[in-house]
């Protein structure tokens, strides 16, 4: 069921950042980001409401508070990083770099979680990292 959820996850990705680019045309990236995170916001509080999993917010431990909120704040910078590259560079090189975070990701979570990467994932991430070369200095 997570592999349904990924592709949903990088289709949307894939959306969010064409209609991004048409939506900062003439509008500042740090206004144009936080206009995405309301809606954002409303759409996530939406679907906990929803689903009836409002409950649930005061069993969260203040570790778990604690680090979902440095992973909202993560977050955050990187919207802002995102858009205002977006907004004065090409579609396809920035959202390549972007998406870059996935051979970071493979490294921080060896280096925080102690999660050891396959020698797949090794290769596949060379094969990210020279793609994303390829395409960033295209």
């Amino acid at each position: 069921m997570w592999a349904i959820y990924a592709c949903g996850s990088a289709f949307f990705a894939a959306l969010t950042a064409v209609l991004a680019k048409i939506g900062i045309d003439g509008v500042n990236s740090n206004l144009a980001t936080a206009i995405r995170t309301v809606f954002v916001l409303i759409m996530a509080w939406m679907i906990v409401l929803f689903t009836g999993n409002l409950a649930g917010v005061r069993e969260i431990s203040r570790r778990s508070w604690m680090f979902l909120a440095l992973s909202g704040l993560a977050t955050g910078a990187s919207w802002l990083c995102y858009y205002r590259a977006l907004q004065t560079g090409p579609t396809a090189p920035v959202v390549t770099i972007d998406k870059f975070s996935l051979v970071l990701t493979i490294l921080l979570a060896a280096l925080l979680l102690r999660e050891m990467p396959s020698g797949k994932t090794l290769l596949g991430a060379a094969l990210v990292t020279a793609g994303t070369l390829i395409i960033a200095l295209a």
